[in-house]
């Protein structure tokens, strides 16, 4: 005898990631499932906070809309038989003409004109591939990869995808108009590579 597969949806998944047993736990729900990720290390929070604020200041000083960190829960897929997909995310622009100046207490129901994942050694190379696949058929125009072992940025859209090095320049392109960063701005510095104090 067959047994219906019962799937988990947008609204449970909020619900069940309240209960006390998550609060130490950092999960996604991919495709109506409960999916269970690693913390962050100290390079990939470095790197998000440093990109995050280039992308922030240059969001809020030009009034372009909302930009959210820290894993935030975007809704980028509802099926009728509840197979739901919520995605965190590092970084994500919102456009002014698409959500209001504060979000809602809640997972974000709108997909991000941007998304930005940075890469962490326990990532698997094909959910994220299954991540981006997923937020350029929501509607997200621009995804950025981000490689801390390689210091590169991946740039996916509908288009096609390419990537770019150290001595590239990153550009917000129709998303983020104006906005562009070298690559090489994105990663941190070691202190000995840095030009010594004058004096």
């Amino acid at each position: 005898m067959l047994v219906e597969r019962q799937y988990i949806s947008a609204s449970d998944f909020l619900e069940i990631v309240e209960n006390p047993e998550y609060d130490d736990r950092i999960v996604e729900l991919v495709e109506g499932e409960i999916v269970e990720m690693s913390k962050p290390t100290g390079l990939h929070g470095q790197i998000t906070l440093l990109f995050s604020l280039k992308i922030g200041n240059y969001v809020l000083s030009n009034g372009l809309g909302v930009v959210t960190a820290a894993d935030t829960g975007f809704i980028v897929e509802r099926n009728p038989d509840g197979r739901d997909t919520v995605r965190g995310l590092d970084i994500a622009f919102i456009s002014s003409t698409r959500v209001p100046d504060v979000l809602p207490d809640q997972l974000v129901d709108v997909v991000p004109d941007l998304a930005v994942e940075v890469i962490s050694p326990s990532n698997e190379a094909a959910d994220i591939h299954r991540k981006i696949r997923q937020l350029l058929a929501a509607g997200t125009t621009l995804v950025w990869i981000v490689y801390p072992t390689t210091r590169t940025v991946e740039v996916h859209m509908r288009s096609g995808a390419t990537t770019l090095e150290e001595d590239d320049v990153l550009s917000g392109g129709d998303v983020l108009p104006g906005f562009e960063v070298p690559v090489r701005e994105i990663f941190p510095v070691p202190a000995a590579a840095k030009d010594p104090p004058a004096g």
